[in-house]
């Protein structure tokens, strides 16, 4: 079995909605994004002969991903007062609802499932939200 790693960061800032601790306060983070493929054949022919798949197709698609996310303030749906989001919507800052709480665990796999969308052999994403500390889904 072949397994390649790729990885991009984003910084952003979270909050965590209905949170009893300090990351319910809104505040920010350098996360990286780290991508395991996984196969058993290499390419035999071609322009990627002996490769199982191209190093720069898959950094493109997982810094397209990151890229998505950097320098916004992402936050559960509904979680926001409207008058808050359309102030800050006002002010031309770059927000992002996603259908889940922001956490390392749910961007994981909200990752997994989208490289895994694309046709890609994902086997596990890692999401670091600090250098130390990270979340791993593995489909």
């Amino acid at each position: 079995m072949y397994f390649l790693k790729v990885s991009a960061a984003f910084d952003s800032a979270h909050f965590l909605w209905g949170y009893n601790g300090k990351c319910a306060n809104l505040h920010g983070h350098r996360w990286v994004i780290e991508a395991d493929f996984s196969g058993e054949r290499l390419q035999k022919d071609g322009a990627e002969r002996g490769m199982l798949m191209d190093f720069g197709d898959l950094k493109k698609i997982v810094r397209e991903l990151a890229d998505r996310f950097d320098h916004a303030l992402i936050y559960e749906k509904n979680s926001l007062k409207p008058n808050t989001e359309a102030a800050l919507l006002s002010e031309n800052f770059h927000l992002i609802a996603v259908d889940f709480r922001p956490t390392a665990e749910n961007f994981a796999r909200a990752f997994h499932e989208e490289l895994r969308e694309k046709g890609l052999p994902i086997g596990r994403v890692t999401v670091y939200e600090t250098p130390d500390n990270c979340a791993v889904y593995e489909g």
